[in-house]
């Protein structure tokens, strides 16, 4: 049955309605600077936190710590993490689709490195040629050590490549895309600000050199899952396989 509309009433309604779809951007950018705020910091604390007592695993578990709080909180408001790129693959098209944006999301993680490595050589960014003491102590006896090396497989599919691109691109993406939108060069501040928390949460073992090799991969990581209209999955298949690539070097002894 259609509602009968009171004409004489009309114009008082959308004075109501007018200031509350008026705030609601408003609330929406507090909530994801909050949001932003909040776990961005419980991250890198947790991280510092855990340094002290499991050094070699502070990054894995401080960041699964986080997770299970921000699964907690986004049970609690409904959300689900599909509204942060683990969109729901239908079909063998949509699954087969995922190689190319793949390879897509692995020239724009190519592109970063070579420009920090070029740009670091052209500004004479010496630290960039130095691995920071303790970089290669954090992954313990890699080479020619199966167990060992399974370890860190199951880490980097888990913690590495599921859980960092959940983190600092699906959610933390998808909020400062909240916090800035209808800014000017609000996409910017969009991808690096997260950037700039991925780079962060590597700097307190990797050095200054981690710091800026990770901030540009995370601004590549960022521009291409905004360009993929956040779907996720191409970027943990590429962060999965470049650190594969990594650890069974290690493994090999061919990180020389």
């Amino acid at each position: 049955m259609t509602p009968t509309i009171n004409p004489a009433r009309t114009p008082a309604s959308a004075k109501q309605e007018r200031p509350d779809s008026a705030a609601k951007p408003l609330i929406d950018r507090r909530r994801a600077a909050a949001e932003l705020a909040v776990f961005g910091s419980l991250a890198l604390v947790l991280r510092i936190a855990f340094d002290p007592f499991f050094w070699r695993f502070a990054g894995p578990t401080s960041l699964i710590a986080t997770l299970v709080c921000l699964a907690l909180y986004l049970r609690r408001r409904g959300e689900g993490y599909s509204s942060f790129g683990l969109i729901v693959l239908n079909g063998v098209k949509a699954k087969l689709m995922v190689l190319p944006q793949a390879l897509l999301v692995f020239g724009f993680f190519a592109v970063a490195v070579a420009s920090v490595l070029h740009g670091a050589e052209a500004l004479g960014w010496d630290f960039m040629k130095v691995v920071p003491e303790g970089v290669e102590d954090r992954w313990g006896d890699v080479q020619g050590n199966l167990p060992v090396f399974l370890l860190w497989l199951g880490i980097v599919w888990t913690a590495a490549a599921f859980g960092e691109e959940m983190f600092f691109r699906g959610f933390l993406v998808t909020r400062a895309a909240a916090l800035f939108r209808g800014v000017p060069f609000g996409v910017v501040f969009a991808v690096l600000l997260p950037a700039l928390l991925f780079g962060l949460g590597h700097f307190y073992y990797q050095g200054l050199r981690g710091l800026v090799t990770t901030t540009a991969i995370g601004i590549a990581f960022g521009a291409a899952f905004l360009l993929l209209k956040r779907n996720l999955w191409p970027l943990v298949l590429v962060h999965g396989v470049v650190d594969t690539i990594n650890f069974t070097a290690l493994y090999l002894g061919l990180e020389n």
